[in-house]
C-alpha cells in the first residue's frame, strides 16, 4: 500500500513536470512567434540601413554584417557591426545608437590624454568629430570611438595592429555620412 502511494506520487509528480515544461515550452513558443510576427521588418530595417557603411577593407577578410534593434518603453538601441580578420589580427566595426552609445559618448568628451608604460588613452577632433583613443602596448589592442550624435558613435576595436594602422583602418569608413544617417 505504500509502495502503491509512492508510486502514484511518482507517476502525479512525473505529469505536473511534463505539464510544466510543455507550458513552459508552449510560452516560449509562443513568445517566438509573436516576436516573429511582430514588426520585425521595421526591426530588421532599423539596424540593415546601417550594414552599407560597414564597408570591406582590401586586405582583411570581413564577415557578414550583424545587428540588433532592441525597443522597451522609454529606450531603443541599435546596433550594426560587422568583424573583419587578417591573420592573427581583429576588426570590429560598430554603429552604435541609444543609450549604450551615450556611455560611450563621455570618453570623447573628457579631453583626457594618459600614457604609461602599458597603454594609451586621449582625445582629439578629427575631421571636426570628436574621437578617444585606447592602446595597450603588449597585445597591440585598442579602440576607436567616433561620436556621431548625442546618442551614437561609431566604435572601431583592434586587436593585433599598431593604433595608427587602426586609425587608418577607421578613417576608410565614412564618418560623416554615418553621422547624416543617424536620428537627431
Amino acid at each position: 500500500m505504500i509502495h502503491r502511494r509512492r508510486m502514484l506520487g511518482r507517476r502525479m509528480f512525473g505529469r505536473r513536470m511534463f505539464g510544466r515544461r510543455m507550458f513552459g515550452l508552449g510560452a516560449a513558443a509562443l513568445a517566438a512567434a509573436l516576436l516573429l510576427q511582430s514588426p520585425p521588418a521595421l526591426a530588421q530595417q532599423a539596424f540593415t540601413r546601417y550594414f552599407p557603411f560597414l564597408i570591406d577593407l582590401a586586405g582583411w577578410e570581413g564577415k557578414k554584417p550583424d545587428g540588433v534593434a532592441m525597443e522597451t518603453t522609454g529606450a531603443n538601441m541599435i546596433s550594426a557591426g560587422r568583424e573583419y580578420q587578417r591573420g592573427p589580427a581583429h576588426l570590429h566595426a560598430q554603429i552604435l545608437i541609444g543609450a549604450p552609445a551615450q556611455g560611450a559618448l563621455a570618453a570623447t568628451q573628457t579631453g583626457m590624454n594618459i600614457e604609461t608604460s602599458e597603454a594609451r588613452i586621449n582625445t582629439s577632433t578629427i575631421d571636426g568629430m570628436k574621437i578617444a583613443r585606447t592602446f595597450t602596448f603588449k597585445d597591440k589592442s585598442g579602440a576607436i570611438i567616433v561620436a556621431l550624435a548625442g546618442n551614437a558613435v561609431f566604435s572601431f576595436a583592434f586587436n593585433g595592429i599598431a593604433d595608427d594602422e587602426a586609425l587608418a583602418l577607421a578613417r576608410k569608413f565614412d564618418w560623416k555620412a554615418m553621422q547624416a544617417a543617424v536620428p537627431k
